[in-house]
């Protein structure tokens, strides 16, 4: 058995590879969806994020024409906002829920 955060790198790393070619919003869909799945595991943002910059750092590695960096620093970013949007989501649920529990 996979620990969860080993999965999470396992499933996150063809879909950012995929996105950096294809920059399609199913990508992005999909990331969300994965952000959702490893909260739900208990992978923390940290870890997250973690995983995200050693991809982007291996993908910079191999990278010919340094004119291209710009463009797949903005498609990794984008990923990233939408990989951890579920996190905020739950933030911002949480803190609603506290502000809401507090006595008037």
């Amino acid at each position: 058995m996979t620990d969860p955060l080993e999965r999470f790198r396992l499933d996150y790393a063809p879909l950012f590879l995929r996105h950096l070619s294809q920059r399609d919003e199913s990508g992005l869909q999909a990331a969300y969806e994965l952000g959702r799945r490893a909260m739900e595991e208990s992978v923390g943002l940290l870890d997250v994020v973690r995983v995200h910059n050693d991809l982007f750092l291996d993908v910079l590695a191999t990278v010919r024409d340094v004119d291209e960096v710009p463009a797949l620093a903005e498609a990794a970013a984008t990923l990233l906002i939408d990989l951890i949007a579920s996190f905020e989501v739950a933030q911002r649920g949480f803190l609603d829920a506290r502000r809401d529990a507090r006595p008037r």
